[in-house]
């Protein structure tokens, strides 16, 4: 009686915890056929190991190193070579007639050329995004050429066609019309590059319906498709500016070096360095630096900005 009690009573317990039967003595084969709950794992987060560590540091160094070699350290020599006679003798080397008339044609030039980069490069943009037509794909490639041409030999190119020998008897070298022509060739890329990327997102939805509601194509470019290119027509026609005030090979030979006529900053610090005036050359260098950061700074204020207002809607 007391066994079947005792029986009667393990059944009940087994039955209210299954797990009580291996508890008790049973063999694992016999209580792996009772229903077991078993905990998943915690996920564990993943402790950056020791290489991780060192590897992030390292990276930085190897950055900054090589930044601090290519860039930051000729920047900081150039500085200082401009200031070997003092502030004053700085000021005095940039405000020689001659350096503010090589500035001033310099930045003249250069501002001309990217303003019509500026409505030519979008022009073109727009006509190898939204037109096709034979050969696109080689206009498409040739626009990529002025990057990879040497500049000196855009120069003897522009040279043997707006020559003394000219082909076509259009004679521009030595003028300031054909620095223009050689600063716009190696400037084309900048604004059309920037510009066929944000044309080819434009909603063309929007153009659409635009043009179902009676707006006409200039009112729709105006109102639609102009606002948003905006920012990248900015872009590039800044980066054109910054190229063109340094540019050096493309206008050495049709340029003509004519002092305050078609004198560019570059022919006009290899002039100072020849002649052993190395803090002219310095200084004028370091304002050119100045002007090409500054224009780099105003396309980072407007690139934020536009990204913040993007944000927002």
């Amino acid at each position: 009686m007391s066994s079947t009690t005792t029986r009667g009573a393990a059944d009940r317990a087994e039955a209210r915890d299954p797990g009580s039967a291996l508890r008790a003595g049973e063999s694992p084969t016999t209580a792996s056929t009772a229903p077991a709950k078993s905990a998943a794992p915690a996920p564990s987060r993943r402790t950056p190991t020791r290489n991780h560590r060192l590897a992030k540091p390292l990276t930085i160094g190897v950055v900054t190193l090589w930044l601090s070699i290519i860039v930051l350290l000729p920047l900081a020599a150039i500085t200082v070579a401009s200031l070997g006679a003092g502030p004053a003798g700085f000021w005095a080397a940039i405000t020689e007639p001659a350096a503010l008339a090589t500035l001033g044609v310099t930045t003249g030039i250069a501002a001309a050329v990217a303003l019509v980069n500026a409505v030519m490069g979008t022009i073109i943009a727009w006509v190898l995004v939204r037109d096709d037509f034979p050969g696109k794909r080689i206009v498409d490639g040739l626009i990529d050429l002025p990057f990879a041409l040497p500049t000196i030999v855009a120069s003897i190119v522009l040279l043997s066609l707006y020559g003394p020998n000219s082909p076509i008897g259009l004679q521009l070298n030595a003028t300031r019309w054909g620095v223009g022509i050689a600063l716009a060739f190696v400037t084309l890329p900048f604004v059309v590059r920037a510009v066929q990327p944000v044309l080819m997102e434009v909603d063309r939805e929007a153009e659409q319906a635009a043009a179902s509601l009676g707006a006409s194509n200039w009112t729709t470019f105006r109102r639609i498709v102009l606002p948003a290119l905006t920012p990248a027509i900015l872009s590039g026609t800044g980066l054109a500016f910054a190229r063109a005030i340094g540019e050096y090979g493309s206008v050495v030979l049709i340029g003509g070096n004519i002092p305050r006529q078609t004198q560019v900053a570059s022919q006009y610090i290899q002039q100072q360095i020849e002649i052993d005036r190395p803090l002219n050359a310095a200084a004028v260098s370091v304002v050119l630096l100045v002007i090409s950061f500054a224009v780099l700074i105003l396309l980072r204020i407007v690139a934020v900005r536009t990204q913040s207002r993007e944000g927002h809607q």
